[in-house]
């Protein structure tokens, strides 16, 4: 069968449309229509090409009021870090210099004190190493990591005990956040620099353990993100050369024992040159979005890929969100410098701006943002999906 040519993605300039256009044709605007199949095959051969986007993506606004509800608090709290704050069902838990400490009506308490082994290895980091802190959808139990690091720790916030030490090895760990995530009463973490392995959060028991010696990964575990139904688990992770290669796991599959091996076979999404640790969310339970368009760190693009599941196919592509990034209630919400964005993918447009307000966290179950500064608590809860 005969090769595809290298080819160009050439934007239409009609939001992130695009033709597949080879070198010699680049300005060409007679284009032959293709099947699906043989489209199908370009794209493919695409990912694996050194060529990148011709032109420019039409990024829309369709801007109307924010709205939503604001409220705001002083605390006697400071955050160690922007990455130190994490959702409770009522309310807010942050990691200070004294512990953990949870923000509630009648004022803050502290529910445990926490110990994160620091990591000494004596080279330069290739980032930053930073605390980060994630809560269990019920609030009963908070991960405490490093990002960037090696070390970690799960609490029982009902009784303040550390209930498991996590560790995945120093090889490589400054490239990725440190991968934790809870699914229900289960904490999945990296146990190693290409391993993950799924824990029971109230004992620490493993609940996942097998054999790897035939079933190697060459994945660098990197940040987890469960689908809100707990099916499916997004493992932003990096492989040599270096190449940024999100996968798929089958969740709920590897949890119940039909697929033990769920993490090493896991599906990929895309892979892109030199590009990993990006800005991801699941809009829905079959839909996730990964920041910035392409296959090369050097040739992408600000927006974001939809991939669907369990197609695990590339739906759409959304020009313009760039930052920090949750999702609810269909819509993604994007921190920039300019404030709080708000995105619809189904007109593929930016619908809101609230100005000036960079949150450090969402909460899922109230769709409030929050963002803790100074002692002081803001936060903006939207009042829906805003009018087209």
């Amino acid at each position: 069968m005969e090769q595809p040519p290298d080819c160009h993605r050439r934007l239409t300039g009609v939001g992130s449309g695009f033709d597949l256009v080879c070198p010699a044709c680049a300005e060409v605007t007679d284009l032959v229509v293709a099947c699906e199949g043989c489209v199908a095959r370009v794209e493919e051969h695409v990912r694996g090409s050194e060529l990148g986007w011709l032109r420019v993506p039409e990024v829309r606004y369709l801007d109307g009021e924010a709205g939503g509800t604001w409220a705001e608090r002083e605390w006697r709290a400071v955050a160690l870090g922007d990455r130190c704050l994490a959702p409770l069902p009522g309310g807010w838990l942050v990691l200070t210099a004294d512990g953990l400490v949870a923000l509630e009506d009648d004022g803050p308490r502290l529910v445990a004190e926490v110990d994160v082994p620091a990591d000494e290895s004596d080279h330069r980091p290739r980032n930053q190493r930073r605390a980060a802190v994630h809560t269990s959808a019920d609030g009963r139990f908070a991960a405490v990591v490093t990002d960037y690091g090696q070390f970690g720790t799960v609490v029982d916030l009902r009784d303040g005990s550390a209930v498991l030490a996590l560790d995945r090895g120093g090889y490589h760990a400054d490239t990725t956040p440190f991968p934790v995530a809870f699914a229900g009463s289960t904490v999945i973490a990296a146990t190693s620099w290409n391993r993950l392995d799924a824990f029971d959060a109230a004992t620490g028991r493993l609940l996942t353990s097998r054999d790897l010696s035939q079933r190697y990964s060459g994945l660098f575990q990197g940040s987890l993100h469960p689908s809100p139904d707990g099916r499916w688990l997004l493992c932003d992770g990096w492989l040599w050369s270096p190449a940024g290669q999100p996968r798929v796991v089958d969740l709920q599959a590897w949890l119940n024992g039909a697929d033990p091996y769920a993490p090493e076979s896991a599906r990929v999404l895309t892979q892109r040159r030199h590009a990993w640790d990006q800005p991801a969310a699941w809009v829905d339970e079959r839909t996730v979005a990964i920041q910035r368009m392409g296959f090369d760190d050097d040739a992408m693009l600000p927006g974001v890929e939809l991939y669907t599941l369990p197609e695990h196919k590339l739906s759409k592509l959304l020009a313009g969100p760039d930052g920090p990034m949750w999702a609810h209630d269909g819509l993604l919400y994007v921190s920039t410098d300019a404030g709080l964005e708000v995105w619809d993918p189904d007109p593929g447009a930016r619908t809101a701006l609230v100005e000036g307000f960079r949150p450090h966290a969402h909460n899922p179950a109230t769709g409030a943002f929050a963002r803790l500064s100074g002692g002081r608590l803001t936060t903006w809860t939207p009042c829906g999906r805003m009018p087209r």
